[in-house]
């Protein structure tokens, strides 16, 4: 049984930008995702909102995993986000990132999620998984902007972390049977 999986990405915060690097990813993978894959798309770039609206989609959804996208403009990579950070708190994501990106080329596990909307998203998720006891797992992968260049490379290592994603999860360096 495939798991049930939940997509955000953000839109654009500055004027001049034609597009959203995380939206343009999941744009490219809506048509090749099986329909265990759930998408909110275009997340408005608020400290409030953002995190508001991811909530209350897991709320209702109910997925086994959520994977949020944002932006780097200064990455070239894909970058799976292991932890947020709010004030002294630190909080990390349940998923062994080092099972989910072996033998990635084009992604890079982070300590860093930022400062900015995507940190804060990501931290407010993880602390509501938590504080109401939930058992899904939650993910931040930071999206370089898409190039001719790198686009082939950026989706194939996305689709390849979605195939693992539905399979048994490494769960803190344990197997997790699927259910």
């Amino acid at each position: 049984m495939r798991r049930k999986i939940l997509l955000t990405s953000f839109t654009t915060w500055k004027p001049e930008q034609p597009s959203n690097a995380s939206d343009d990813l999941l744009a490219l993978m809506q048509p090749r995702c099986p329909e265990t894959v759930h998408m909110l798309r275009q997340l408005p770039v608020d400290f409030e909102l953002a995190p508001q609206q991811v909530i209350a989609h897991v709320e209702r959804l109910q997925p086994e995993v959520v994977v949020c996208c944002g932006m780097a403009e200064t990455r070239d990579r894909l970058n799976l986000e292991t932890q947020a950070i709010h004030s002294e708190q630190t909080l990390k994501t349940t998923l062994d990132l080092v099972w989910l990106s072996q033998g990635l080329r084009f992604t890079d596990i982070s300590y860093d999620a930022g400062r900015f909307v995507c940190n804060h998203t990501y931290f407010a998720l993880l602390k509501h998984l938590q504080n109401h006891a939930k058992t899904i797992h939650a993910l931040f992968i930071h999206v370089p902007v898409l190039t001719t260049a790198n686009q082939p490379r950026v989706l194939q290592d996305f689709e390849t972390i979605l195939y693992r994603l539905h399979r048994p999860l490494k769960h803190r360096g344990l197997d997790c049977l699927a259910t």
